[in-house]
């Protein structure tokens, strides 16, 4: 006997409300299915049976479930690991490094070279920068007006006493001219004879 008997409905694809309270609905394809055709179809479903005799009828019993061997089930493979060869990558690295290394060791050389270079300037510019103070401290010395009267009359240059100009507009002339008396250094002749 099955649910639907048990309960009393005979109604043919309703079936009795489980511990959830949940009905689901049931339909045939024909209608002229036996109670066995029927408990067959819920056997084949997955349906509990109750067993009627005793108090063993409000116990579910379980069924037997015959299981067939599952398939293993399949999984993707990992590919295989890839063995990279060593020998380049440690060449590589090793280039790097010793290009590295002896890159720097040129940076450092050109920057030493840069330095010494560099402090021969500076000497070189410290020692033009005392010669051109003395050329000024000569300059200065020849333009003063003492050195200048002595500077003249070694070239034999005499002082005149009273010049005479000439007026630029109209060209006439003020004063008289005459030759600057005076005698010549000796020094100036020898220049002038040489």
């Amino acid at each position: 006997m099955n649910v639907e008997k048990r309960d009393g409905r005979g109604a043919v694809g309703q079936r009795a409300p489980r511990s959830g309270g949940r009905t689901t609905a049931r339909t045939t394809r024909d209608t002229t299915t036996t109670a066995a055709d029927r408990r067959e179809g819920t056997r084949a479903r997955g349906a509990r049976e109750y067993p009627t005799a005793g108090s063993a009828a409000l116990r579910p019993a379980e069924r037997t479930r015959v299981t067939t061997p599952a398939a293993p089930r399949l999984r993707v493979a990992p590919p295989p690991p890839i063995r990279v060869p060593r020998a380049p990558f440690v060449g590589m690295i090793l280039v790097l490094v010793v290009g590295g290394v002896l890159g720097i060791l040129a940076v450092n050389t050109k920057i030493n070279e840069n330095a010494f270079r560099l402090e021969r300037l500076q000497q070189q510019q410290a020692k033009l920068d005392v010669d051109e103070q003395e050329l000024k401290k000569e300059i200065a010395d020849q333009k003063a007006p003492g050195n200048l009267t002595a500077n003249a009359r070694k070239l034999g240059l005499v002082e005149s006493d009273d010049p005479a100009y000439i007026r630029l507009p109209d060209g006439r002339t003020i004063g008289v001219p005459h030759p600057a008396e005076g005698a010549p250094a000796g020094a100036g002749q020898q220049g002038n004879g040489g």
